[in-house]
């Protein structure tokens, strides 16, 4: 969404993306120009592998938001010229989002801060005893939330090896609940650590033929892929601006109302509240909107939210089949490269035929994760990410270790060549340019055939080039 006069603004129109890097990935991207030092002299354009962690913005997101910024004002309520613009802008913003996830006319769009606040709220509202089921192959922000609250019970899935036995699993778990009452399936779309595609429309035909709902967590799925709530038949999908090429901390909770309005708010505050009035007994008398307003107490963020809508649109007119195909000459690019490399061993629950996006995870016979990783970013210029992805469950699964082995979110404390339990992530999406994944493929052959050419050691948990 662009701020145009015909939405009640009078900002200039939104700048043409650079037409010079039009051919080098089918959305433009901030810093694709950016050019970084490398330990052994000169600098390179750095190659921004770690998509999965947060894309960097589109252009024409970045574009569109310092087309409005003159414009900002508040929103709701506010008499002026530039509060009745952020209004409109923020509303019609929802209705973007609202159809870019195909939403059914009842469904609503809350506005929250990421994925991980999304689903906080979902379990916030949540009627009391509910029963939830989850993958523990999930990431922490769709496995965490719902231990929060005392008058919920968890079940977690063991990991699956197959599509199929996934939708297996939830069926038997969901037909054999005691007692039989409120439940939800939380799953992913998407893999953080593996790029693997989930059943997630056999998952909610699975849920509902036992009366439980279903939440779709597409933080990595809506960046790569058409997520359609109607289409999918989910209950509800959350997502994450950051992950969709729109920074500024925004985020996603879209679905059925009927759960979100029946719970307080998440939040008590003004704009979560109709009318506030004194009792008699010295209290006060609060009536809560039963919109979306509801759960989007205090001021909004308002340029998240633009930024989003602006994302969601310029996906939108790319056209997903075409940023689809081509993502998937890339992950071959990829995948046929690692395969070259016999030392090499590329995590997998569902095999290598399975489909999958723009994210893959590795680790390397005889060298320590954060050490390879520190080497690529080093040597090469090309940022990945090492760890354990916020889904250790999962990885320690994938890297085949035991539950209680010590491992963290970041760099574990291992020297460079000691063995230690985490992986290397490479992600990329709709602005990654050829070159840099031909160079990280370059790049992973030369450090496991020639090693590094530079000494590192272990700094405050993470491995950093040794500079004497």
């Amino acid at each position: 969404m662009s701020v145009r006069p015909d939405t009640a603004t009078a900002a200039a129109p939104t700048a043409d993306a650079d037409p010079a890097c039009a051919t080098a990935a089918p959305l433009p991207v901030l810093g694709r120009d950016v050019s970084v030092p490398l330990v052994t002299g000169g600098e390179v354009t750095y190659a921004a592998l770690d998509y999965a962690a947060s894309a960097p913005a589109l252009q024409r997101v970045w574009d569109d938001v310092a087309a409005y910024a003159p414009y900002y004002g508040s929103v709701h309520r506010g008499a002026g010229y530039l509060s009745q613009l952020s209004t409109d802008l923020f509303e019609n913003s929802r209705q973007t989002v609202a159809e870019f996830l195909g939403c059914r006319e009842a469904d609503q769009v809350v506005f929250t801060r990421s994925t991980t606040d999304s689903l906080n709220l979902l379990a916030g509202v949540l009627p009391a005893d509910t029963r939830v089921f989850v993958f523990e192959t999930e990431h922490h922000a769709s496995l965490l939330p719902w231990e929060q609250r005392d008058d919920l019970t968890v079940t977690y899935l063991d990991a699956p090896h197959t599509p199929q036995q996934a939708v297996d699993t939830l069926e038997k778990a969901l037909a054999h609940r005691e007692p039989y009452g409120p439940a939800l399936v939380c799953v992913t779309g998407a893999s953080n650590v593996t790029g693997e595609l989930w059943p997630v429309r056999e998952l909610a035909a699975a849920a509902h033929a036992h009366g439980a709902r279903i939440v779709l967590d597409a933080a990595q799925l809506a960046p790569h892929h058409p997520v359609d709530i109607a289409d999918l038949d989910v209950d509800w999908v959350a997502f994450s601006g950051h992950k969709l090429y729109a920074p500024f901390g925004a985020g996603v909770l879209a679905g059925r109302a009927d759960w979100l309005q029946a719970a307080e708010p998440y939040l008590a505050g003004g704009g979560a509240s109709r009318t506030v009035a004194r009792r008699e007994d010295g209290g006060v008398a609060v009536e809560w909107h039963t919109t979306a307003a509801r759960h989007e107490a205090g001021s909004p963020n308002v340029i998240g939210v633009y930024a989003i809508a602006s994302a969601c649109k310029a996906l939108t007119e790319a056209g997903f089949d075409a940023l689809v195909a081509r993502e998937r000459e890339l992950i071959a690019k990829v995948r046929a490269g690692l395969a070259e490399v016999p030392q090499v061993k590329v995590l997998s629950l569902f095999g290598d035929e399975a489909d999958r996006v723009g994210v893959l995870s590795f680790v390397v016979e005889g060298w320590n994760s954060s050490h390879f990783a520190a080497a690529l970013s080093a040597e090469y210029g090309i940022g990945v990410r090492d760890g354990l992805f916020c889904a250790h469950p999962l990885v320690r699964t994938l890297l085949g270790s035991d539950p209680q082995d010590p491992g963290a979110c970041g760099a574990p404390e291992g020297a460079p060549g000691e063995r230690s339990l985490n992986a290397i992530r490479v992600s990329f999406g709709a602005g990654t340019p050829d070159e840099h994944v031909e160079r990280f493929v370059r790049a992973v052959k030369e450090l496991v055939s020639d090693g590094a050419r530079w000494s590192y050691r272990t700094e405050e948990g993470r491995c950093v080039p040794d500079r004497g």
